[in-house]
C-alpha cells in the first residue's frame, strides 16, 4: 500500500489519515482550479509546470545528503512521490511547485503549497549545488510571491526552514521574512518565517 506523502517546503511528510486537501482560506476548493503551473518569467528565469524530463535529475539530487533539509536522502519512489504531490497540488489547491528553468536547463523548485499537514500556506525554494550563488532562488521565490500574492489573492505565507539550514534562512530574511514565534511549524524544531504582507510590498 502506498503511504500517502505530502510536500513540506523542507520535507515530504505523511498527510494526517482522512485529510482533505484545504485552500489558503481553509476551505476545500469546490472543483480543480488549475490543470498545471502557469509559466512566469523573470529577468534570467522561467517558471514552468514540471515535465517527465525533470524527474531523472530531481531523483538523483534527493538520493544524496545535500537534501538532509529536505526529508532526503530519499529514494527513487518517494521521490517521485514528492514531485508527483506538487504538481497535483495545482489541480487540488490551485497552487502547486514550478520548475526553475534557465535557459533551458531544470535548476531547481520553487512552490506555494498547503498540503494538509500545514497549517498555512507556505513558499518554499531549492536550486541544485552548481546552480548556487547567483541569486537564482531569490529571483524565482520573489516571482512566485508576487503571484501569491497579486494572482492568488493570499494574505499571508510562511516558510518552514529547519534552524540548521542557514542558507535558507538567508534567503528568507533577504526576501523580508521575519520569525514568527507563535506560529505552528509544519515538523518539530523547524523555524517558522512569515513573509511580509502584500501590502508592505506594494
Amino acid at each position: 500500500m502506498i503511504a500517502a506523502l505530502a510536500y513540506e517546503g523542507s520535507r515530504p511528510v505523511r498527510a494526517p489519515s482522512g485529510a482533505a486537501s484545504m485552500s489558503a482560506q481553509g476551505q476545500a476548493p469546490a472543483r480543480p482550479t488549475r490543470l498545471s503551473a502557469p509559466t512566469l518569467t523573470t529577468a534570467r528565469l522561467t517558471l514552468r509546470h514540471h515535465m517527465p524530463q525533470d524527474l531523472p535529475r530531481w531523483t538523483d539530487y534527493f538520493a544524496t545528503g545535500d537534501t538532509r533539509f529536505m526529508g532526503g536522502p530519499l529514494d527513487a519512489q518517494t521521490a517521485w512521490h514528492f514531485l508527483a504531490s506538487d504538481i497535483c497540488s495545482w489541480q487540488f489547491t490551485g497552487h502547486g511547485g514550478w520548475a526553475i528553468d534557465l535557459d533551458g536547463t531544470f535548476i531547481g523548485q520553487t512552490s506555494v503549497t498547503k498540503p494538509p499537514a500545514y497549517a498555512e500556506t507556505e513558499i518554499g525554494w531549492f536550486l541544485f549545488p552548481e546552480h548556487r550563488g547567483h541569486g537564482y532562488a531569490l529571483e524565482a521565490a520573489t516571482a512566485a510571491r508576487a503571484f501569491a500574492y497579486d494572482t492568488l489573492k493570499l494574505p499571508t505565507l510562511v516558510s518552514y526552514i529547519d534552524p540548521d539550514n542557514a542558507a535558507s534562512i538567508a534567503l528568507a530574511e533577504r526576501l523580508g521574512a521575519t520569525r514568527d514565534h507563535t506560529a505552528n511549524a509544519s515538523e518539530p524544531g523547524d523555524l517558522v518565517y512569515r513573509h511580509p504582507a502584500p501590502e508592505a510590498l506594494s
